[in-house]
């Protein structure tokens, strides 16, 4: 199983100093995409009025931005999944995951990031400013960057099964092909009204579940099967690809 996630627009700062190498990076297809965008926001970052306008900082933003971009070829890197924070990554909270729960995220969760693409949960990267609906001098639209060859290195990675758990935002950004198996997860209450900040919180506390019980999920039918024998409440709905997660406000962990 591959599962997708959003990334976060804040990140934990800091890191171990080490190449920054974008081919070594999951779905290596698109270091020449990556190249680009970084090559993109390193020279962005030499303006910092062009910076604040296209990124649409706050003045309190700009210093930090400016800091991230600029050093994309040297700053220090961290694991993806412990490079964000907000809801969603405080609710999976992989710091205090086992070293075989972190090796599953390795294994079987990829993050997509604007500059980046989707990286692997435990790939090294740096810290930087870009959201999904930016346009940066010298690019394309990113949509336009990414969506197709986002969505050939997933057919080229050929999982048996895709658990999209990306905002729209991002799911533009490299759409899942027709041929792969997936589901697209939507987070609701019990009456079906649609979530925001919970529906965040919900998708870390399912991911932190799956890497921490580690069911062997091919399939939609097998993902379905294992949430209802762990109480988690997954539901079919008339789209045939999309599921719903049924959760009316976060649980305590325990």
């Amino acid at each position: 199983m591959m599962i997708l996630l959003p990334p976060s627009e804040t990140k934990r700062p800091g890191g171990t100093r080490a190449p920054v190498d974008p081919t070594g990076w999951a779905l290596s297809d698109l270091a020449p995409q990556r190249e680009q965008v970084i090559d993109a926001l390193v020279a962005l970052a030499a303006d910092a009025e062009a910076t604040r306008r296209v990124l649409k900082l706050s003045d309190k933003q700009l210093a930090e931005a400016l800091r991230d971009n600029a050093g994309l070829r040297t700053a220090a890197v961290m694991p993806t999944v412990d490079r964000y924070i907000g809801v969603l990554y405080d609710a999976l909270d992989a710091a205090t995951l086992d070293g075989y729960a972190r090796r599953w995220l390795g294994a079987h969760v990829l993050v997509h990031s604007a500059p980046y693409g989707p990286v692997g949960a435990l790939d090294p990267i740096p810290s930087y400013r870009l959201g999904a609906g930016a346009s940066v001098p010298g690019l394309p639209a990113l949509r336009r960057l990414w969506a197709d060859a986002v969505s050939a290195a997933f057919s080229a990675a050929a999982p048996d099964f895709v658990l999209d758990l990306r905002s729209e935002a991002y799911a533009d950004l490299g759409p899942v092909p027709a041929e792969l198996p997936s589901a697209y997860v939507r987070v609701v209450t019990a009456q079906g009204k649609a979530l925001n900040h919970f529906n965040k919180h919900a998708k870390g506390e399912l991911v932190r579940r799956l890497s921490t019980e580690r069911p062997k999920i091919g399939s939609r039918r097998t993902l379905l099967n294992w949430a209802g024998r762990v109480g988690v409440e997954l539901r079919t709905t008339e789209d045939a690809g999309i599921l719903e997660l049924v959760t009316d406000q976060p649980t305590a962990r325990k």
